[in-house]
């Protein structure tokens, strides 16, 4: 089942994406589906961030290859940090390369959206608090990175527009043998499995949740495989994860 969320008539809902045809349903995903009893074309709405996460959690060097492509040796724990709400963008939309900077990176990445409440969750019950995965962006920007007062990334990785997710929510998916790959004007840069990854997701989430509570709706963005390459004005960027769909941004 894919879940969307959708701005159609000035008014913005989420509902379930059927081909040509949304279906929508009553409330938020987070409270249980219902469905309203009736429905749009695809082609009628504008397909929005699936979800607004009070905050994306992002792990770094979660991936073999990507050690391996950076030289980083294989962490013991996850390395944890935050993107703002702020910097959330949707299905289409421009990412904005800031003025005067240099290296304007993308990186594929498996998104986990948050069911319910989640504190102090055993791997084993993981997933029973996982609404469905996303594709994501963890746009950065190098010049920022690890350099002087930004050792941080916060503002490298977390400024307006560094976040796109979409285009919808998946909820039937493996989360231990997900594809994802990107595309560069139509130019294939990665392409990985979550097989590869350091900390399955499961393992990810009782992390997480062992010391901080993750609310409906929240991001975990799983880390991007070897191939992270820039991005300049003008360039398409394409994320797909198979059996999710694809998240087109344009950089501006």
């Amino acid at each position: 089942m894919k879940i969307v969320r959708y701005r159609a008539d000035n008014k913005t809902e989420y509902g379930i994406w059927e081909g040509k045809t949304i279906r929508a349903i009553v409330g938020s995903p987070f409270r249980g589906i219902r469905m309203a009893g009736r429905s749009v074309k695809t082609s009628d709405v504008r397909l929005l961030a699936p979800c607004l996460p009070s905050k994306v959690i992002a792990i770094g060097a979660s991936y073999r290859s990507h050690c391996m492509e950076m030289g980083q040796p294989i962490l013991e724990e996850p390395m944890v940090f935050f993107k703002p709400a702020s910097s959330l963008a949707g299905p289409e939309d421009k990412l904005m390369k800031p003025s005067g900077v240099k290296r304007f990176d993308y990186e594929a990445e498996v998104g986990v959206v948050i069911k319910r409440r989640a504190f102090k969750v055993p791997r084993e019950k993981a997933l029973d608090y996982v609404l469905g995965y996303t594709c994501c962006n963890d746009v950065s920007v190098r010049d920022w990175q690890n350099v002087g007062a930004n050792w941080q990334w916060a503002r490298a990785k977390g400024s307006d527009t560094f976040s796109p997710i979409g285009p919808c929510i998946e909820t039937e998916a493996d989360p231990f043998n997900m594809w994802v790959e990107s595309r560069l004007n139509g130019e294939r840069k990665q392409r990985g499995s979550t097989s590869d990854l350091i900390w399955d997701i499961p393992q990810m989430i009782s992390y997480l949740s062992e010391t901080m509570t993750l609310m409906p709706g929240d991001v975990i963005e799983t880390g991007t495989p070897s191939g992270i390459g820039p991005m300049n004005v003008g360039d398409v960027i394409e994320i797909t994860v198979d059996g999710v769909g694809t998240l087109r941004n344009y950089v501006a």
